[in-house]
Parts: structure tokens; sequence; C-alpha cells
């Protein structure tokens, strides 16, 4: 049987969770809630079971159990195959050690800022700013939550590098806003600032 697409994370941090011990999808999903995993993992319930199901047709998991607790529909438990554990340990290894190639959307509208003008691109990105210091803050204040659940640091490690990223995204934004409002990238014409060597259509 060929090898799944390594295209969802949702797979990668099932297989994760599994491998530390057996667990019925209820529990996946709490424990990636708890652990933030959810903020760089796509998660609700839905795509939970979908994947599970295909983690299960290309048996990289399998049934291992049942557990019936209270008034609760009797729930399935899972754990990995060795075919599941080898496939996580060499999909996990290929992204620490692999830079990928992403297409992130801001990056894509940086390519076309010379289509607007010095002034909208300056309102623009001062409103982008104050959503990346919103977001620094809920992810602060996120790892701060997991962490006082006792969860240790090494398993919300990605919370750490989210905010890193943020931090950084801001601060260059600050750097650009600074460098178009002092004439680095601009030029004053006819008391209008406009790009320096802006691409201008039917040039």
């Amino acid at each position: 049987m060929p090898k799944p697409k390594r295209s969802n994370l949702l797979a990668l941090a099932i297989l994760s969770i599994l491998h530390e011990r057996p667990m019925h999808p209820y529990e996946i999903g709490v424990t990636m809630r708890q652990r933030g995993l959810s903020d760089s993992i796509k998660l609700n319930t839905g795509s939970l079971y979908a994947v599970i199901d295909v983690l299960l047709k290309n048996r990289l998991i399998q049934e291992v159990g049942t557990e019936k607790e209270g008034r609760h529909p009797e729930r399935t438990i899972y754990g990995p195959t060795e075919a599941g554990k080898a496939e996580f340990f060499d999909w996990l290894s290929s992204l620490l050690r692999l830079p990928a190639k992403e297409y992130p959307q801001f990056a894509a509208g940086l390519s076309f800022l010379a289509h607007l003008t010095p002034r909208e691109v300056l309102k623009l990105l001062t409103e982008r700013t104050a959503a990346l210091s919103y977001q620094i803050q809920d992810t602060r204040s996120s790892m701060e939550t997991t962490r006082s659940m006792g969860i240790d640091r090494l398993f919300v490690i990605e919370q750490e590098y989210s905010l890193a990223l943020l931090e950084a995204e801001r601060n260059w934004i600050g750097e650009l806003m600074n460098d178009i409002e002092n004439g680095v990238i601009t030029e004053k014409k006819d008391g209008e600032w406009n790009w320096i060597l802006a691409f201008r259509s039917g040039d």
C-alpha cells in the first residue's frame, strides 16, 4: 500500500499523541487543546475523525480496545502500528531537518506593494501591527495558561516558535514603516510621497 501524502499535520499530531499511549479520539482532541497544539494545527471534531479514518485505512493506527465511562457511549481506543511508529519518526525527522518552501499570504501581498501609495501602505501596516500585537499577547497568555496546567515546556515549544515569528514580523514591519516615512524607499513629489522606482503602468 502506498504511503499517504504528508500534507495534513493533524495526522502527525495524532500519531505523536498515540505514540505516548493509546487513546480514544475525544481524549486526543482534549490533549491537543491542553497543549496548545490547536494554535498551530487546525483542529475540529469532524477533521479529527476523518484523519483517524485515513490513518486506519493506511494501517498506521489500529483499534486496541474500547472504553465505557458513565453514560457516555462506548469509545474505541486507538494505538499506533509498527508502520505508524516508523512513519511518525520519519515524518518528524524530515520536518525538523529540511526547510520547506512555504507560500505565506503576507509575502504575496508584499510582492505587489508598489500598486498602493506609501500612505495607504502605512495605514495597512499600522493595522497589521496592531493585530500582531494582539496575537502576541494572546499567544503569551495561552503559553502561561498551558504551563500553569503543569504541562512541560517540551510539549509546547512550538508556541515559543510561533511567538518568535510574530515578534520578528512586527519588528520587521516597524523597520519597513520607518524606511517609508524617512524617505529610504520613497520620495516626495508635489507634496505627496511616492515610491522610488515604483512600478508605473505603461512604463
